[in-house]
């Protein structure tokens, strides 16, 4: 496609025309743009500048960190440097080690401090200064819908990071917006045929649920799965964000007939909140003539070496684990272990695999405009990437793929062989039409070049 037929393409998808650029009467924000580029941050020399917007502090600094590693190492890649990683099992072969489209990549980083006005202050200047073509990152459904929302706005690619909320591709979804990690209805529907085939299906659940979007959805997600399956919810109670001491609402879940408590809780505070309800007792209770037990329904290696021994034996659901076997995942870890020492994480492992699959989007389009870019990703099916053969579905820009439930490890092997794979779940079993009620509201819209 060349640039004219985008620039019309653009312009007959509805962007404010208040400037003029090459003639074709698009709309520029000031704010975003400059001089006569035909796109927002159009790339004009010979280096292109990504935005890594990562928790560097906060609840979720710990995944940050991971995904900053990941980002890095997934630029070395694409520049031709070290092993080349995924770029060797990856099915699209258009990547060269040669940066994208033989322009050198560079980056520029943020602080989300899991904050969404950080995060969207944060991504705002480094397309604004910095001149990054694309953002990407973060730990927290709330940072992804207020950094995609941004994105939308300034006319530039959002690929998000670890964001698990049903909204990021469902009620706030966005036409620049895209998603390869999965999300909380995905882990309801793998996980919880797994939580009644081993605790029954006469079992009376209390939630404790992050009090934001992704919380939201999953409580939603896991509440609707299990009680399909005959499961009866006794309460669900929010809990704040960092709260630190969830003590508090742990000693409530004692005072009722419930036979098991689950944590809708994420980062730091799935560890402090699992810590508080093992300190409690809980797991060595009976009640309503049955072990107690305790479920995360997402969770991850950070998240298990965080816990320490209270992970043992805890079932949960993950997106990727450095323990599969497969092609691309052990070249991954392979790469990622050669530079940092020890395996990555699922948030590692997401926040690369977006960074080439949109350089793999450019290097198909043969263009950084995003309205290209999302042509290139809109349906796009790929495999070598770690999770088997995977769909970028056009009508919600949601990654479909496998989905793995783990349990903590009872006999590890050392400090990062902390879960083992219960249950590969077949992308079918996870897979919901558009128009699903949870992810109903909101509209993909238009891309915007801006």
């Amino acid at each position: 496609m060349s640039k004219t037929d985008l620039t019309r393409r653009v312009s007959r998808r509805g962007v404010i025309k208040t400037g003029a650029i090459a003639g074709a009467g698009l709309a520029l924000p000031t704010i975003f743009t400059s001089g006569a580029r035909a796109f927002t941050n159009e790339p004009m020399g010979g280096t292109v500048t990504l935005g890594f917007n990562v928790p560097q502090s906060g609840a979720y600094a710990d995944e940050g960190a991971d995904e900053l590693r990941a980002y890095q190492l997934a630029v070395e890649h694409l520049n031709g440097e070290g092993d080349g990683g995924m770029l060797n099992t990856f099915s699209s072969k258009v990547l060269e080690g040669n940066g994208i489209l033989g322009k050198k990549v560079g980056f520029v980083t943020g602080d989300t401090q899991t904050k969404s006005d950080a995060a969207r202050a944060s991504a705002k200047s480094m397309i604004e200064k910095d001149g990054a073509v694309m953002i990407t990152g973060g730990s927290s459904s709330g940072v992804a819908v207020a950094v995609q929302g941004l994105c939308q706005e300034a006319g530039v690619i959002f690929m998000a990071g670890l964001t698990h909320s049903n909204d990021t591709t469902g009620k706030d979804k966005k036409a620049n917006g895209f998603r390869h990690f999965f999300n909380a209805y995905m882990s309801g529907a793998a996980l919880a045929p797994v939580l009644a085939a081993r605790y029954g299906a006469d079992r009376k659940a209390y939630h404790l649920t992050a009090d934001y979007t992704w919380g939201w959805t999953q409580e939603e997600s896991i509440a609707a799965a299990t009680e399909a399956l005959g499961w009866e919810t006794v309460n669900k109670v929010r809990t704040p964000l960092g709260a630190g001491d969830f003590s508090s609402y742990i000693t409530p879940v004692l005072q009722t007939d419930a036979d098991v408590l689950i944590l809708n809780h994420y980062g730091g505070d799935m560890v402090n909140s699992l810590t508080n309800a093992v300190q409690f007792g809980l797991r060595d209770k009976m009640v309503n003539g049955k072990q107690f037990e305790i479920v995360v329904p997402l969770f991850s290696r950070l998240m298990a070496r965080g816990a320490g021994e209270n992970i043992k034996g805890i079932l949960g659901s993950t997106n990727w684990h450095w323990s599969l076997s497969d092609e691309g995942s052990q070249a991954f870890v392979k790469s990622f272990g050669t530079k940092y020492g020890f395996p990555p994480s699922q948030a590692a492992h997401t926040c690369y695999v977006q960074t080439l699959l949109y350089a793999d989007a450019v290097a198909r389009a043969g263009s950084f405009n995003p309205c290209a870019v999302v042509e290139a990703l809109e349906g796009f099916e790929f495999d070598g990437l770690g999770n088997g053969p995977t769909l970028y579905r056009a009508e919600d820009h949601q990654c479909f793929k496998d989905v793995l439930v783990v349990r903590g490890k009872e006999n590890p092997t050392s400090e990062f062989d902390l879960l083992e794979v219960v249950e590969i779940t077949p992308a079918a079993q996870v897979t919901y039409p558009v128009d699903h009620p949870m992810f109903a509201g909101g509209a993909l819209g238009d891309c915007n070049a801006g």
